[in-house]
């Protein structure tokens, strides 16, 4: 039989399927891989988040944008923690924010076992790209152009 506790915390973990991240809107916290656990306790919501890199801008506002989606929808009493270990990596990425990301323009990360791989043009997926800076609107993001439709782009980075 399925406790109370744990259809709640399904229904959390169902609410925050729809928080996106504040940077990369295209792509929401679970499929970034950043939501690691939601938990219920004596009526109270816990979640962990690991932060794509420990000085990433955008945590405070996600963390917010998080407790105010489930108290939204009803949870009363939120914590939501942040969680190091284990470290995230772009490899906690989904295969579904993977092609989110390539569709809204940025070329995904590689998985790190084939990061020797070309990247590709989210455009026109030649492999012809070139970095023009290792920094771009965001750390976690690089600025690419692509020699075949002649597009800039960023790419996320590996880690």
């Amino acid at each position: 039989m399925v406790s109370d506790t744990m259809l709640d915390a399904r229904r959390a973990r169902q609410v925050l399927t729809q928080v996106v991240d504040p940077e990369i809107p295209s792509v929401t916290i679970e499929e970034l891989g950043i939501l690691r656990d939601v938990a219920v306790a004596d009526g109270r919501v816990v979640v962990d988040l690991t932060p794509t890199y420990s000085g990433c801008p955008a945590m405070d506002l996600i963390r917010r944008q998080v407790r105010d989606a489930l108290v939204a929808a009803g949870f009363g009493e939120v914590e939501v923690r942040t969680v190091y270990a284990p470290a995230w990596s772009t490899d906690d990425i989904t295969d579904e924010g993977l092609r989110k990301l390539a569709a809204s323009g940025i070329a995904p990360p590689r998985r790190l076992a084939d990061a020797d791989r070309p990247v590709l043009c989210p455009r026109c997926a030649t492999d012809r790209t070139r970095t023009v800076a290792e920094f771009g609107s965001t750390a976690c993001k690089a600025l690419m152009v692509c020699d075949g439709c002649g597009e800039p782009f960023h790419r996320f980075k590996e880690l």
